[in-house]
């Protein structure tokens, strides 16, 4: 389970040092937007001291890489430093995650193949999201929401970022990746209690976590896309009495004042396995 993501930016010792340890499942180190021009070689070289210094706190590494001249040479410095993920920016097309997955075959004799997350930040993008989602070695898609409504031209309001992001949330869905982000900007990290109703929302569309910029924000991420413990215990209540329906040839049943069938079941037990397999990772 991947319920928080937070952002570090390459090229802060300070920040990096402490990555691990604010209870993120995933750090994302960035060598992108975070990061200048000046200090982008730097950042990359670095990525062999930090990625596993981050993973020895029991949590995963993905890397934001650059698009464009840097594209390669970052994915294979995250590539042979352990990362488990490269977040993509600016994935217009699928043809972009093709090139890299060929590119990086002969890099990683010694591992596993790195996963992508790609991050829509186009119109082109955004009308080619199902391919993109179903391409080559996709974890998840994602979004930037502030680059999204740069390209369109409009301010990075809930309004204006709502139906683009829901577009990307269903290619995700409809692909059977990860899918993270929530219905507003995730810049504006002062307003907790907007970010915890955010995040709240996003869980209730079926969003599986999303990323931060502020170490502040990962318990509220961890809090809201977590299951609660009642919600478990429904859960389990739901698949005990369809095993005691079913055995009574019964599909269809009322529980404690509620109308229970197929895709009910279906979800307690997607959130039961959900819990699990989170639970199994700690």
């Amino acid at each position: 389970m991947i319920a928080s993501l937070l952002y570090v930016p390459g090229n802060a010792p300070r920040f990096l040092e402490k990555a691990g340890h604010r209870g993120a499942d995933v750090v994302i180190v960035d060598l992108e937007d975070a990061v200048p021009e000046t200090a982008k070689t730097e950042a990359r070289d670095n990525l062999t001291k930090w990625v596993p210094e981050i993973k020895r706190t029991g949590g995963q590494v993905f890397v934001r890489i650059n698009n464009g001249d840097r594209l390669f040479d970052d994915a294979v410095a995250a590539t042979l430093a352990g990362a488990d993920a490269l977040y993509i920016p600016k994935v217009s097309g699928v043809d972009i995650l093709t090139g890299l997955a060929d590119h990086l075959e002969r890099h990683e004799t010694e591992r596993a193949p790195i996963k992508f997350v790609p991050l829509i930040e186009d119109l082109k993008g955004l009308f080619e999201v199902r391919a993109i989602a179903h391409g080559p070695r996709v974890l998840a898609v994602t979004s930037g929401g502030e680059d999204l409504a740069t390209a369109m031209g409009a301010q990075p309001t809930p309004d204006v970022l709502r139906y683009p992001k829901l577009m990307i949330h269903y290619a995700a869905k409809e692909a059977g990746v990860l899918s993270f982000g929530m219905l507003r900007t995730t810049v504006d990290f002062a307003d907790k209690e907007a970010l915890r109703a955010a995040a709240s929302e996003a869980r209730q569309f079926g969003f599986d976590g999303a990323t931060c910029i502020h170490p502040s924000v990962v318990p509220i991420l961890n809090e809201c896309f977590a299951a609660s413990p009642d919600e478990i215990a429904w859960a389990q209540k739901v698949i005990a009495a369809n095993e005691k329906e079913a055995a009574m040839g019964r599909g269809a049943f009322m529980l404690d004042g509620r109308f229970i069938d197929a895709p009910i079941v279906t979800r307690a037990q997607n959130l039961l396995d959900r819990f699990e397999k989170g639970r199994a990772t700690l």
